[in-house]
């Protein structure tokens, strides 16, 4: 699910991050230590080729994806999405995963969500899928109650949003508000069938699977073509295949950059070098400390929280996470920055990344 989410508003050394794990033991919580174990989640890191990996070798790696980005592209999705697909023919196995993202846009007006929306289509072994996912304007996490003075509106506009996929992509999907939830079925109780990304009263995402790799290709493409003309942020996700067929990947037309996302498992101590193998653009993160806030707080609500790192070229930043917030929205920030002894700001994942 997507969550309330601040972070520090100013670039820390690696030596603050510690003095900050050092802050919150002292608090009683209990936070990783230098030497501890974890896993850093490395994302957005920009290689010149596939062999540019070897720059991790040092550490255990796992989850390895490869995206092709392409920013601002104008084409054919039936193409693109076609021609990733026929390379995914040649290589698959049960390991393997492909998948391509397109934008598409939701032509009702609506208030609670953005228009901009996100579709996937994948190819894993012996079936396909397409997925849908929905952005909402307000972070509202389930039990949060900030939003029932409006929960019909906000049931009514996903549906609605929804509905306009469902329909484009000719989905035997039905839609129903159950018990003041969004609920969606497919009509075919024995298909595989995902929610997912639950905020604000019922899912954000759905993912429909079938066992024809050909049956989504046509119908994500007429989704697609609801971004039009505006240029699209287009991706496609590699997981899984050999050398070989990552090189048979890349000479898909037009070229991609090429950026790299996995989890490496090392001592929280090694996030500095970690860092320095994955500059320029690429960005990780790591978990400093868990905990309930009715540990600190007693009076407020309880909330499950979680202190991350993240690091990138600019330097290291914390993060709180919480799945709700304890307090009165105005009361929030102060309370995080005298945990963490940093001046802090709301700020809500995006939910395509």
């Amino acid at each position: 699910m997507r969550e309330r989410r601040w972070e520090t508003t100013a670039p820390l050394s690696f030596g603050q991050i510690l003095a900050v794990g050092e802050r919150l033991a002292s608090l009683g919580l209990k936070p990783a230590v230098p030497a501890k174990d974890v896993i850093c989640y490395v994302e957005e890191w920009t290689v010149e080729s596939p062999e540019d990996f070897d720059g991790l070798d040092a550490w255990a790696t796992e989850d390895v994806t490869l995206v092709h980005v392409r920013d601002r592209w104008r084409g054919d999705f039936f193409l693109l999405a076609g021609a990733y697909h026929t390379v995914y023919q040649r290589y698959q196995d049960v390991g393997t995963y492909c998948s391509v993202s397109h934008p598409w846009r939701i032509r009702e007006s609506l208030t609670l969500h953005e228009s901009r929306s996100m579709l996937w289509l994948g190819f894993r072994h012996a079936h396909s899928f397409v997925r849908v996912r929905l952005q909402t304007r307000e972070v509202i996490s389930p039990g949060e109650t900030r939003g029932d003075a409006r929960r019909e509106q906000w049931l009514d506009e996903r549906r609605t949003a929804f509905l306009e996929a469902i329909t484009t992509l000719e989905l035997p999907i039905e839609t129903a508000i159950e018990k003041q939830q969004l609920i969606l079925r497919p009509t075919d109780p024995t298909v595989p069938f995902f929610c997912s990304w639950p905020d604000a009263f019922g899912p954000c995402q759905f993912e429909y699977n079938t066992s024809d790799a050909y049956e989504y290709l046509v119908p994500a493409s007429r989704l697609a073509a609801t971004y039009l003309p505006e240029p699209a942020g287009v991706r496609a996700y590699l997981t899984g295949f050999s050398e070989e067929a990552l090189g048979e990947f890349a000479a898909i037309e037009p070229p991609a950059r090429l950026a790299y996302r996995c989890s490496v498992h090392c001592p929280l101590d090694d996030l500095p070098e970690i860092r320095a193998a994955i500059e320029p653009d690429g960005r990780l993160y790591t978990t400093l400390c868990e905990f309930q806030t009715q540990e600190l707080i007693p009076e407020g609500e309880d909330a499950s929280a979680i202190v991350g790192v993240m690091g990138s070229d600019a330097g290291f930043q914390l993060e709180v996470r919480l799945n709700r917030a304890p307090l009165d929205e105005a009361l929030m920030a102060g309370w995080l920055e005298r945990v963490l002894g940093y001046s802090v700001t709301y700020a809500p994942l995006p939910a395509f990344i």
